[in-house]
């Protein structure tokens, strides 16, 4: 099988039907327990059970660069760094080992850019013409009405995604009320634009509380569900991203809807991609494969990736300062 069949076969596209949310049902949230012992056992062997070779491999890889929201949140935004980020979005394998694969013929983009709303407008216009999406991010520390102003503006200069910090006290007080409801004033603000709320699930140390919290942003209807946002001191662990995916399925289960589940933070080695892909496949099925389910956030990712296909290609490694310079936010 060529690595263009064995990524076809990987990929499954079917239409998912967006998350409309549902009443509040706090009986639901507050009956979630969960096992942390046997939660950390199945976290630390799922990667153990499944290894991914060869052209079985170099797929993945490549579906994992599909699925990556190459991101820039250092602060440090200019319009040429942005049209820069924009650039690789739109090229993130070189087109040499494209074709020494035989796979020039995949289109292979990034699945969306995330810069800071000020920017928004520039990434939309380097990405015109492509089908890649601008993500914008907005934090968890300003006031709910500037934040709901912030996310409009977003959206009306090209942003058709929404990648969402919640407040963190919300969770840890178990304030779930609260936070549906800021959860749905955001939605409606998105104005139809996918909306990926973003835990900052590694300093909540509780599973349990990361499930509560996935549900609730479930009912007030997110589109995604992410375990952090790369701009805490703790990133999410495998553990707590295992937490956040069994919530999806229940969610699943009970309502009929597929959210989507992204990943962040301190992700800059291919073998954590793969890991992810296969946390995934494992939890939730092929279908959560697709980069309408799945997201990765990173910005130095694609470097590590590019550098193993170039081994699968050449049977060497090339040196790191060969790839263009990315850093981790």
């Amino acid at each position: 099988m060529s690595l263009v069949e064995t990524l076809r076969v990987v990929q499954a596209p079917e239409e998912n039907k967006r998350n409309a949310g549902v009443s509040l049902d706090l009986s639901w949230v507050k009956q979630v327990h969960v096992n942390r012992s046997s939660l950390e056992r199945r976290a630390s062997t799922l990667t153990c059970r499944r290894a991914v070779e060869n052209e079985w491999r170099a797929a993945w890889l490549l579906h994992a660069v599909r699925c990556v929201d190459l991101t820039n949140l250092a602060g440090d935004d200019s319009s040429g760094k942005v049209r820069s980020l924009c650039a690789r979005a739109r090229r993130p394998v070189r087109d040499d080992l494209l074709s020494a694969m035989d796979a020039s013929g995949l289109a292979i983009t990034t699945g969306a850019v995330c810069v800071f709303p000020a920017v928004v407008a520039d990434a939309f216009r380097a990405l015109e013409g492509s089908r890649i999406p601008v993500a914008a991010f907005s934090s968890g520390l300003s006031p709910l009405k500037l934040r709901l102003a912030e996310i409009g503006y977003a959206v009306e200069a090209g942003a058709s995604e929404i990648d969402l910090a919640i407040a963190g006290d919300r969770v840890l007080t178990g304030d779930w009320e609260v936070l549906y409801e800021e959860i749905a004033s955001f939605r409606e603000a998105s104005r139809g634009a996918c909306l990926k709320v973003m835990l900052a699930a590694g300093a909540f140390a509780s599973p349990c509380k990361v499930q509560k919290a996935s549900l609730t942003a479930m009912m007030a209807g997110a589109d995604f569900i992410g375990t952090s946002t790369a701009k805490v001191a703790a990133n999410a662990s495998f553990e707590t991203g295992l937490a956040v995916v069994r919530a999806i399925r229940e969610y699943r289960q009970r309502t009929g809807y597929r959210v989507g589940f992204k990943t962040a933070g301190g992700i800059r080695h291919m073998r954590q991609a793969l890991e992810w892909l296969i946390l995934l496949k494992e939890e939730l099925g092929r279908e959560w494969l697709e980069p309408e389910l799945l997201r990765i956030g990173a910005s130095s990712l694609l470097n590590d990736i590019e550098r193993e296909l170039e081994y699968h290609v050449t049977g060497r490694y090339s040196a790191s300062y060969r790839y263009p310079i990315a850093e981790e936010p």
